[in-house]
């Protein structure tokens, strides 16, 4: 729901895509488009029509989908130097991609005029007052994105209000004053902002944050409360260099923390699915640490915190995490206590009355397993398997017998046809039935991974489901060389959920298999 006071704009699409490993296609693009449009965001930045051909399939695209809440800007510079608005092709661009906002990234630093833009100070003032008046012409609403406007206004304050006041006078809907290196600190950049206020005060402000020294979102925050009312960032802190403000972080603070109703409740309670579906849609593993939507949010390790929360969950988070779509988890480590243990325990759904001495004796466990370089805070299925496998009426789906792993390296006719072979042979027993298989792998993992899949599909043909989607392999004690502990950890998935197991051991063959075997039992017991 769009408010007065606040508007969120989202640069995901534009500014977001430069980060490092990000490649957004068309579809990614429109699909990340609905999602934010779903969350209650006003405007979203598409990108620059002018600049490549997914750009200007994604604005083609664009015209046949229907919003219900958000409105799409194309971005793009002012004019080139010393031409006119009708014979830029990329001004004309964005004129063609007929959105109906338009927002101008244009230089807001004489440095950065001089040096980089190689024009006079003039001139660069001439091309935002003409750009600008040229879209208003058409009917946009036009953002004027300040490039480099605090570094400018160190160097050269003067000038660099002369361009906002240039641009507020050709009839700007907004002033977005751009971090664009990311260094102010939040005392300095409250100090510009006032002098612009001083300045110009029938027009609108923005701000645009990056965060590479760590401020982002608080800049972010303390220019909303400082009377700016734009606020732009990006999905997950994604971002060239260290990223731009997180949009998700600013958006759950200002109505959560700032009480200002920038999106319905119910929108709130989908942040958490965004942040993870953006990063699917990008390819980027999710961070667990990120602030309301991280699978660490709210998770709690130390035994007292689990104590407190067990009386109350308010003694350590600071806000019920369902209102912005996560949950509260407990994690199982060396660490814990025997509260943290009964939480999981109730958190898995596992209801047996086990007694204070099966706790502490099950507590005593993970702490000898932890010692063994297991670790069960990233693997919750291989502990669930653990307290399973302890309770006096659990039977293992299969048990393994034996295996053998044969490699060998076929030579070709020269090294770079060389290839490496790998076979294994499993003997399993189900149902009392002793299951004798081989396959052929492209390693030893995917060849046991094989073989032991053969023997287990008859009775249990739901592991054909089962996809390995995570191999993951950490040196514990790198001192002991070629020698050392190995921990693995391996996640599934069935299509409708993930699971993550681990195995330890100084084999690597062996902690592998550990961790596969843990995932092949778990899917089982999922699907139990």
């Amino acid at each position: 729901m769009p408010t007065d006071r606040v508007q969120l704009y989202d640069t995901t699409l534009r500014d977001g895509s430069q980060m490092e490993g990000i490649s957004l296609s068309v579809e990614d693009k429109i699909r990340t488009t609905r999602k934010l449009d779903e969350l209650g965001i006003e405007w979203i930045e598409g990108g620059f029509p002018g600049s490549n051909p997914k750009d200007a399939e994604y604005f083609r695209r664009l015209k046949t989908t229907t919003l219900k809440n958000a409105k799409v800007s194309a971005f793009g510079g002012t004019r080139k130097p010393n031409i006119t608005c009708e014979t830029d092709a990329n001004i004309q661009s964005m004129v063609a991609a007929e959105t109906p906002g338009i927002t101008l990234v244009g230089k807001a630093s004489m440095y950065q005029v001089r040096e980089i833009l190689e024009t006079s100070a003039e001139e660069n003032l001439a091309m935002i007052a003409d750009t600008i008046s040229y879209f208003k012409r058409l009917g946009k609403t036009v953002f004027f994105d300040a490039e480099h406007f605090f570094d400018g206004f160190n160097d050269d304050p003067d000038y660099t209000l002369q361009c906002i006041a240039t641009a507020a006078r050709a009839g700007a809907d907004a002033l977005v004053l751009c971090d664009t290196n990311g260094g102010m600190t939040t005392s300095a950049m409250l100090r510009t902002i006032a002098a612009v206020q001083d300045r110009v005060r029938d027009t609108r402000l923005g701000i645009h944050t990056h965060n590479d020294a760590g401020l982002a979102v608080a800049n972010s925050l303390a220019a909303v409360e400082a009377g700016v009312w734009q606020v732009q960032g990006c999905v997950n802190g994604y971002g060239e260099r260290c990223g731009n403000a997180d949009i998700l972080t600013i958006l759950a603070n200002l109505k959560v923390k700032l009480g200002l109703n920038v999106v319905e409740d119910e929108q709130l309670a989908r942040l958490t699915e965004v942040a993870n579906y953006v990063s699917e849609l990008a390819n980027m593993t999710p961070n667990p640490g990120a602030p309301y939507v991280g699978a660490s949010a709210f998770a709690h390790k130390a035994g007292y915190h689990v104590a407190g929360i067990m009386k109350d969950e308010r003694a350590y988070q600071h806000i019920d995490p369902a209102i912005v779509g996560n949950q509260s988890r407990v994690l199982v480590s060396e660490l814990s206590g025997q509260r943290n243990l009964l939480m999981k325990l109730e958190e898995l759904g596992i209801d047996y009355p086990l007694t204070q001495a099966e706790i502490k004796r099950l507590l005593e466990v993970v702490k000898e397993k932890e010692s063994q370089g297991y670790q069960y805070e990233g693997a919750e299925a291989s502990f669930e398997l653990l307290v399973r496998r302890s309770l006096p009426n659990y039977r293992a789906p299969w048990e393994l017998e034996d295996f053998v792993i044969v490699e060998r390296r076929r030579r070709g006719r020269d090294e770079s046809e060389n290839e490496m072979l790998a076979e294994a042979m499993v003997k399993v027993i189900v149902d009392g039935q002793l299951h004798h298989t081989a396959n052929e792998g492209n390693g030893p993992v995917n060849a046991l991974d094989g073989a032991v899949r053969k023997a287990l599909a008859q009775a249990y043909p739901q592991i054909e489901q089962v996809k390995l989607v995570d191999y993951k392999v950490r040196i514990l004690d790198s001192q002991a060389a070629t020698g050392a502990r190995t921990r693995v950890l391996i996640e599934s998935t069935d299509g409708n959920r993930y699971w993550t197991t681990v195995g330890s051991s100084t084999d690597i063959i062996e902690a592998s298999w550990l961790a596969l075997s843990d995932a092949l039992e778990y899917a089982m017991l999922v699907a139990a």
